[in-house]
């Protein structure tokens, strides 16, 4: 292969105006696994991915199914009609996952009025942030390319106080899934499963969903795939 899926999808990122310069266009990877419970990861096995023709928000049955009723039974004669009140990709979200490393952390204070977000709110643990993007309309984010290049990006090396969840959970470096002896070995494995040929016979699917025929429109619509109006680029007048 001459480019792999990773520097194909940076370089897709890269045409669309997405940048490292910008938190509000910071450059999106899709989530590729949907296993973070079982002792070994097996690359053979098709379950263990996540299903790249449908947004996160509707890879759940039971979610699409509340999804779709959301967009069929919104009638508003000034907001058109949604499927997601938020967005797959926000400055918001890239700060969670990078909420541990510098100047991320000084970001994520001034977004928070000085504070670190609340512990329960914090990017605490792969497996339940997957549960959580996809069993919710207002929690659909995508990845970031930290998580298949970045280990640090999941260790508090930095010691920060970031408080105890309501379950009494402190939250420190990220919980891994039982696949992952480390967060360099979670890393490793993240990265050969956007690789292997189960996400590469298929990655062009999710391409469609985010930078292609999917994004907006009638197929849009028709794949589950309709944010919020003033998400879109041309919704505000910035003039």
């Amino acid at each position: 292969r001459e480019l792999s899926n990773f520097d194909y999808l940076m370089k897709l990122n890269e045409m669309a105006g997405r940048s490292y310069n910008d938190l509000n266009q910071y450059p999106v990877l899709p989530w590729v696994l949907s296993d973070y419970a079982s002792p070994t990861l097996n690359l053979a096995d098709p379950a263990v991915f996540r299903d790249l023709s449908k947004p996160m928000g509707a890879q759940d049955p039971a979610q699409a199914d509340l999804v779709r009723q959301t967009y069929e039974l919104f009638d508003d004669p000034d907001i058109p009609r949604f499927h997601y009140g938020s967005h797959y990709s926000t400055m918001g979200f890239v700060l969670y996952y990078l909420l541990r490393l510098e100047p991320f952390t000084s970001h994520h204070k001034a977004l928070q009025s000085g504070r670190f977000d609340h512990a329960d709110r914090l990017f605490h643990s792969l497996g339940q942030t997957y549960h959580s993007c996809t069993h919710s309309s207002s929690d659909v984010k995508e990845l970031i390319p930290e998580l298949f290049c970045l280990p640090d990006v999941l260790l508090n090396r930095n010691g920060l106080s970031l408080g105890t969840r309501q379950d009494g959970q402190a939250v420190d470096d990220v919980r891994l899934p039982p696949w992952a002896s480390d967060a360099v070995d979670f890393v490793a494995k993240h990265r050969a499963a956007l690789e292997c040929d189960h996400v590469s016979e298929r990655l062009h699917q999710w391409v469609d969903l985010i930078f292609g025929a999917k994004q907006r429109g009638p197929a849009a619509a028709g794949a589950l795939n309709v944010f919020f109006y003033l998400t879109y680029e041309g919704t505000v007048d910035l003039s």
